[in-house]
């Protein structure tokens, strides 16, 4: 039986691999975002109902390789993945990318979750938070002193103490400097996403001597081959 892909999409470098894959392989989304309509592969969009949903799908759909390229905190998706190749007898590879290491002139604390997040705010007034839609789900939380900036991938109500921007990388060092003097942030709250396209955030928060406030990342399941590097995992499916 020849190869067939199943890859899961996530993160920018999850496309670039679908542009390689024939009409037999499958790219799944969860359903974020925008979704391509220019690939030969075949795109699915939706959730599959845990580990077994999945493994269910990868027999169903005679699938003999499974590719994680999701976000580096999408910790569940990525436990599951690891099941359910197990479960159906397939290896399962994953594209992860390096986390961003602090440079000199950065002021770096990291916090593992939410409530050690909103101590380590409570002396700021103009936090900008790049975590996605999490923050929405504590709007009722800010403190008086505080006015939040919550930039997202798509805009969506905030109140009157937090405005949502919708923008999508790749982000601009200039634009970047330009949001934080216009919404006079004085620290930055990330995940440590690795991402190329999102750095200039942090290269401005470092000129700004801005502190910023990183997400601690998940642990993640080992897996058959892990790769850091797209380059690699595209020859290691060339060679294999």
């Amino acid at each position: 039986m020849s190869e067939r892909i199943l890859l899961l999409g996530g993160v920018t470098e999850a496309l670039a691999i679908a542009r390689r894959l024939g009409p037999e392989h499958v790219y799944s989304l969860a359903g974020v975002g925008r979704v391509p309509q220019d690939l030969a592969c075949t795109v699915r969009v939706g959730g599959y109902g845990g580990a077994e949903g999945l493994a269910a799908y990868l027999r169903e759909a005679r699938i003999t390789l499974l590719i994680d390229a999701t976000h580096p905190y999408a910790a569940q998706i990525s436990r599951n993945a690891v099941r359910a190749a197990q479960t159906a007898g397939i290896p399962c590879w994953a594209l992860r990318r390096p986390a961003w290491q602090a440079q000199p002139g950065d002021v770096w604390r990291e916090v593992a979750d939410w409530a050690e997040l909103m101590q380590a705010l409570e002396p700021f007034a103009r936090p900008l938070f790049t975590l996605g839609r999490e923050p929405l789900q504590h709007l009722d939380e800010i403190p008086a002193q505080q006015f939040w900036t919550l930039r997202a991938l798509d805009a969506c109500p905030g109140n009157d103490r937090c405005e949502v921007i919708g923008a999508r990388g790749p982000f601009q060092i200039a634009d970047e400097r330009a949001l934080f003097a216009r919404r006079r942030i004085d620290v930055l709250v990330s995940k440590n996403s690795g991402s190329v396209a999102t750095e200039p955030k942090l290269e401005v928060a470092r000129e700004l001597g801005v502190p910023v406030l990183v997400l601690k990342r998940p642990v993640l399941p080992a897996v058959d081959r892990e790769f850091s590097q797209i380059e690699s995992l595209l020859t290691a499916l060339a060679t294999d």
